[in-house]
């Protein structure tokens, strides 16, 4: 038995029935629900707005909230209150250690992304700020993307990071997660594994759920 999590990507979801999806999902198992919020501008598809991210608190799911915007200024302090965590793209913004201070200072956790061409190398510049670090898996912007399988070494390369530097901070991982894939990151060292299409696609989203989490014997 293993502790990792799941977190079910909404952007997979029937948008007409999204408070029924994420009761569904719930009930499969999942721990967290993942909202990705896109701008039109950081990635080209436009997504959600803070009502549907205060429809979906009020349900009590734990939401991690994954923002692809461009204009932070105006989106952090417009979601942080209906999110467990908030995180924003390290390549979104030249001050990331001003916006993650903002973040904590409205009580949230707070995360960081990293497209899969970005190194992790100033995370020890901001982790006094950082309670998780999302990998991504594919390329922001669409679900149902193929998954990058060389972002497993990165998963490993950033969960050593933070153990050289003794700190507590969760693992995530986005893009084309299926039970496929899903035993060498977590063996890799990904703590949340958000899946979206692999989910809500299921004829059993509970199978899928313990699929996940299902280490394999190497």
């Amino acid at each position: 038995m293993n502790d990792v999590r799941v977190a079910a990507s909404l952007l997979s979801a029937d948008p007409l029935r999204l408070r029924e999806e994420a009761l569904s999902v719930k009930e499969a198992g999942v721990q967290l629900l993942h909202l990705d919020v896109m701008d039109g501008h950081f990635v080209p598809p436009l997504t959600y707005g803070p009502g549907v991210a205060e429809g979906l608190w009020a349900l009590g799911i734990p939401l991690d909230v994954h923002l692809m915007v461009n204009c932070l200024d105006y989106a952090v302090p417009a979601f942080a209150p209906f999110s467990a965590c908030l995180t924003v793209h390290a390549e979104a913004t030249a001050h990331l250690h001003r916006v993650l201070q903002d973040i904590r200072e409205r009580g949230c956790k707070t995360g960081m992304a990293l497209n899969p061409a970005t190194s992790p190398d100033f995370l020890p510049h901001v982790i006094d700020l950082v309670d998780l670090v999302l990998v991504m898996t594919v390329n922001p912007g669409w679900g149902g993307q193929s998954y990058i399988p060389e972002m497993v070494d990165k998963v490993a390369w950033v969960k050593s990071l933070i153990a050289r530097q003794r700190r507590h901070i969760d693992v995530e991982v986005d893009g084309g997660i299926t039970g496929d894939n899903a035993a060498a990151l977590i063996e890799a060292g990904a703590d949340i594994l958000v899946s979206g299409s692999y989910l809500f696609r299921a004829p059993d989203r509970r199978k899928a759920v313990a699929s996940l989490t299902a280490l394999s014997p190497r």
